[in-house]
């Protein structure tokens, strides 16, 4: 009796719009819990990013523009549906759709900008075959092999997306290095990943470095034509408990196989600019980067909720790579008000760097088109750094809506210093179906 009483109350609590759901549309009148029963695990979710420019930017003219993705999911365990122990399959689909603020208001459009405002929008306003991979345990879970179509920051220099400044969102190398692509871009690739003590593990892995891949008519294209060679990340996590409180700690280094343009240099060993010729080309490029989070405090001894903290540092290679360093540093609070526990409020600042080299041949284009002045059409901004930070206040208003209205200001836009900073109101939405 009390078991039926219990199972009544679950029932009763996922109905279609409650609070307590974890989807909006609920358990499907006990459909979708028996689906978990048996392994399959259905999504739809949706993330919506609105942002207007308040001040400054290069184009002052105060508008809004609206971002989105939809994303279908399935997730199976393979153990629970076919008896194939500690296996897992995910597929996923995705719709992008709106414009960006950075673009069309924040950057001055011979120089763009470093980063976004909104970042779910980017690599193509499409639909795309986003995961495809099965993953396999072995030893008790001690050796995890994954193999598919996705994309190499699920796993490795990944990062939580509450933030939506893309500075603070999300695998940074990726954001930096025109060979590795975030999500919703997927390439065939796998990982093996070694748990070497119950706090420690190792992972590296090789990823199909394909730019056709990037096109819009190709989300979900399967065949390897058009790959250039390989992405072959490397890292190494550390998952300790600091005071009983849950840290995550990362160091990790990419190689890439395909030929890489110098950003400076010409083929004949002159300055590109002078040759007017192909760039030199080097053999492959690199880079590391370094990332941590950690709880640092509880609210009133309740460990969900607290002060955390995280950083990243990425630095890439100067020969060959635009931006040769980023770093960002924040602070997350969950859980700050005993009347809304589940709210949180973050605070983050990035700085990208843009490689001297880069920035000499911007200069030696202008030296040598005889155009010095910033408002002539032909003139070529010199992009150094761009500063981004981010306050937001995350309402939790169920558990499958949350809704975080935030306040960014980005200091030299493009890292062009002539370009007056700007302040962007910004709203994010993410809930699940």
């Amino acid at each position: 009796m009390v078991g039926a009483m219990a199972l009544a109350g679950s029932a009763q609590a996922a109905d279609a719009f409650s609070a307590d759901s974890p989807w909006m549309t609920g358990d499907w009148g006990g459909t979708r819990t028996e689906l978990l029963d048996k392994g399959y695990d259905f999504s739809l979710e949706y993330v919506g990013e609105a942002a207007s420019n308040l001040d400054g930017g290069y184009n002052d003219n105060t508008t809004a523009r609206y971002s989105d993705q939809f994303a279908f999911g399935l997730k199976v365990d393979l153990q629970k549906a076919f008896g194939w122990h500690d296996a897992e399959f995910k597929l996923a689909i995705t719709e992008r759709s709106g414009r960006n603020i950075s673009n069309d208001r924040i950057g001055d459009p011979r120089a763009g900008t470093l980063s976004s405002s909104q970042e779910v929008w980017g690599r193509g306003q499409t639909w795309r075959l986003t995961q495809m991979w099965i993953k396999q345990k072995y030893f008790d879970g001690a050796l995890d092999l994954k193999f598919g179509r996705y994309g190499p920051g699920e796993d490795f220099a990944s990062f939580p997306c509450d933030f939506q400044n893309l500075t603070l969102c999300g695998a940074q190398t990726a954001n930096y290095v025109n060979t590795w692509y975030n999500w919703p871009v997927s390439q065939w690739g796998g990982r093996v990943k070694y748990n070497l003590t119950p706090e420690v593990y190792a992972q590296v892995g090789v990823f199909e470095q394909n730019p056709s891949n990037l096109e819009i008519g190709n989300g979900f294209k399967l065949s390897g034509s058009g790959t250039k060679g390989a992405l072959i990340p490397v890292e190494l996590v550390w998952t300790p408990k600091v005071n009983a409180l849950p840290g995550e700690y990362r160091v990790g280094y990419y190689y890439s196989t395909p030929k890489a343009d110098d950003v400076y240099e010409g083929a004949d060993g002159r300055p590109q600019p002078v040759s007017g010729g192909d760039f030199k080309t080097h053999g492959s490029k690199h880079g590391f980067w370094v990332a941590g989070q950690q709880q640092l405090t509880t609210h009133n001894g309740d460990a969900s909720r607290g002060l955390s903290v995280f950083a990243t540092v990425t630095i890439h290679d100067k020969d060959t790579n635009y931006i040769d360093n980023f770093q960002n540093l924040g602070l997350v609070y969950k859980g700050p008000f005993d009347s809304r526990p589940k709210d949180d409020i973050g605070i983050g600042v990035a700085r990208i760097h843009v490689n001297d080299d880069a920035q000499d041949r911007r200069r030696l284009v202008n030296q040598l088109s005889g155009i010095s002045d910033y408002d002539n059409p032909g003139f070529l901004p010199v992009q150094d750094t761009e500063y981004n930070s981010e306050i937001y206040y995350g309402f939790h208003v169920t558990n499958w809506l949350t809704v975080r209205p935030n306040l960014q200001y980005i200091r030299h836009p493009g890292g062009v210093d002539k370009v007056d900073d700007a302040l962007v109101a910004g709203l994010k939405i993410q809930s699940k179906f």
